[in-house]
C-alpha cells in the first residue's frame, strides 16, 4: 500500500510542477504581452512629444523670419523716406561712401 501511495505522491508532484510550469508560461506569456503594450504606447508618446516639439520650433522660427523680414522692409523704407526727404544729401553721401569703399579696396 505504501508504494501505491508513494507512486500517487509521485504522480501528484509530477502533475503540480507541470501546472506550476504552464502558469509560469502564461505568466511570462502575459508579461510579454504587457511589455510590448508599454513599449508601443511610450513609442507612440515619443511620437507625439516629438511632433509637438518639432512643430513649436517651427514655428518659432517662423516667427522669427517674420520679425527679420519685418525689420528689414521698416529699414529699407525708413531709408527710402530720408532719401526721398533729402535727395541731394543722399547722393552726396553715396558718393563720398562709394570714394571711401574704393580707397579701402585699393589698399
Amino acid at each position: 500500500m505504501q508504494a501505491k501511495s508513494g507512486q500517487d505522491e509521485y504522480n501528484q508532484v509530477k502533475q503540480d510542477l507541470q501546472e506550476l510550469r504552464d502558469d509560469f508560461a502564461k505568466l511570462t506569456r502575459a508579461v510579454t504581452e504587457d511589455q510590448k503594450g508599454n513599449i508601443s504606447s511610450l513609442r507612440d508618446e515619443i511620437r507625439r512629444e516629438s511632433q509637438a516639439a518639432f512643430d513649436q520650433v517651427r514655428q518659432k522660427g517662423s516667427d522669427a523670419v517674420d520679425r527679420a523680414k519685418n525689420a528689414g522692409d521698416k529699414a529699407i523704407s525708413d531709408v527710402e523716406r530720408k532719401i526721398e526727404e533729402r535727395p541731394l544729401l543722399s547722393v552726396i553721401i553715396m558718393f563720398l561712401i562709394g570714394v571711401l569703399v574704393g580707397k579701402l579696396l585699393d589698399r
